[in-house]
């Protein structure tokens, strides 16, 4: 987001601030930066760029968070692992934001801080000319902390092992989302698709809880139903993915094509 009142603001970070829910749609499909004002007109506040289950090259997604600065929404991407070497680099370059999976540790949240946040916090390296600021010359002692303030680092718990942590993952200074992926946990679990299961409901009060405790934001994602998505905000998760730019195109187009051909039946 370009900068207010000469401040650069996270909008996501700025919305589970005041309380409310920020919104977030899951992209695999698109390679346009134009998915991120379509994200922005259905309502969302984010966008979370998946290259850990797609393919993406590193230009495309300079251009996707380009457009997202432009338009007021932020894009997060959801890295390959703890030791992905390209996360300083996504940042230097528009991206807001980043998701790691199957974090499972207290010392893999340490490693993500240290990675994606300036010193103290962290040991991220410095450059000069953020699209952050539209390339504005914007003196270190002024760009550094503001970066480092609108990071949002997100940390995905996936595992029964990263359950088990998640008070001890939670509680590292840096990090500022738990966020529970419900399709991986359940998998782990032996339970695959069973979101209604009392132990992943278990998993995510649990993790609300965590979250709570040590003043970060919880976050969950695969539990692609609205209502289930609806009591999870009303029991306190405030980082929210909705639907995949790919679930959302084939609902539509099949919704569609199924109106044409009981139309002609009718």
């Amino acid at each position: 987001m370009a900068p207010h009142a000469d401040r650069l603001v996270n909008p996501v970070k700025a919305r589970m601030q005041a309380g409310e829910v920020a919104l977030g749609m899951p992209v695999r499909l698109a390679r346009s930066g134009d998915i991120a004002r379509i994200a922005k007109t259905t309502g969302h506040d984010f966008i979370f760029i998946d290259c850990q289950h797609s393919l993406f090259n590193l230009e495309t997604i300079g251009h996707i968070a380009s457009t997202a600065l432009g338009c007021g929404i932020a894009a997060l991407v959801r890295v390959r692992g703890i030791d992905d070497p390209d996360v300083s680099l996504l940042l230097d370059n528009g991206v807001m934001g980043i998701v790691y999976p199957d974090v499972n540790t207290a010392a893999q949240a340490r490693k993500a801080v240290e990675i994606c946040k300036f010193a103290p916090l962290g040991k991220r390296s410095v450059t000069a000319g953020y699209p952050h600021f539209d390339y504005k010359s914007v003196p270190l002692t002024e760009s550094v902390p503001q970066l480092n303030d609108s990071c949002l680092l997100v940390c995905m718990i996936e595992t029964v092992e990263g359950l088990e942590n998640v008070e001890a993952i939670a509680a590292i200074d840096g990090v500022d989302v738990i966020h529970l992926g419900s399709n991986d946990l359940l998998a782990n679990m032996g339970k695959p698709g069973q979101f209604d299961d009392p132990a992943l409901v278990a998993a995510q009060e649990r993790l609300i809880a965590a979250a709570r405790k040590h003043g970060k934001f919880a976050g969950c994602g695969g539990n692609r139903d609205v209502a289930r998505q609806v009591d999870l905000v009303r029991k306190g998760c405030l980082f929210l993915t909705t639907q995949s730019d790919i679930g959302f195109l084939s609902a539509a187009a099949s919704k569609w094509t199924a109106g044409i051909r009981d139309g002609l039946k009718a």
